[in-house]
């Protein structure tokens, strides 16, 4: 039998979401990372990606402002630094220097890489739109870089090395083969 959800809880009906940790920089360099659920691929050509920040969050106005951001795909093994990165903010803490991940410089932005992680989209920012309460920010990606023992002879992408992870309601798994 299906229950109904109230108004409050409609998206509990959906599916988990992909975790990402995207960095950016402020106009003076300084690097921040957030911990995002809302990730999408949009576009292949050009390739495209979108993310959703609320604009309260520290990172939704360097994003913006600076015009551009990475995304950095976490494993499984970096759980605890990848939750502590979404729930204190960059205005008060350096979260690099906080959760001991290593910032590595991206091929073309400012915006720092994360060491930890396995796969990297450096994008510029080509769109913002206002859904609700969070800005839609759509991404070119000029970039992209993977660590090798993730992938296979053609390039792709091997999830059960990867260990990508997905939530809901802050609940974290990642894949294994069925």
């Amino acid at each position: 039998m299906k229950q109904a959800l109230p108004e409050g809880n409609f998206l509990q009906g959906g599916p988990p979401t992909s975790v990402v940790l995207v960095t950016c920089v402020d106009s003076e360099g300084n690097p921040n990372i957030i911990t995002l659920g809302m990730f999408m691929y949009i576009s292949q050509r050009p390739p495209q990606v979108c993310i959703g920040v609320a604009p309260p969050r520290y990172s939704h106005d360097l994003i913006v402002g600076q015009g551009e951001f990475a995304v950095n795909v976490p494993t499984a093994e970096i759980i605890e630094e990848m939750h502590r990165c979404g729930v204190v903010s960059g205005r008060d803490v350096n979260k690099f220097e906080d959760t001991g991940l290593t910032p590595i410089p991206a091929q073309r932005i400012i915006s720092p890489l994360i060491e930890e992680c396995y796969g990297h989209l450096e994008c510029r920012v080509v769109q913002t739109h206002t859904c609700g309460d969070h800005t839609l920010i759509v991404g070119e990606v000029v970039a992209g870089s993977a660590d090798a023992d993730v992938l296979d002879e053609s390039g792709n992408q091997i999830l059960t090395k990867a260990k990508p992870v997905i939530q809901k309601n802050w609940n974290y798994h990642t894949v294994k083969k069925p």
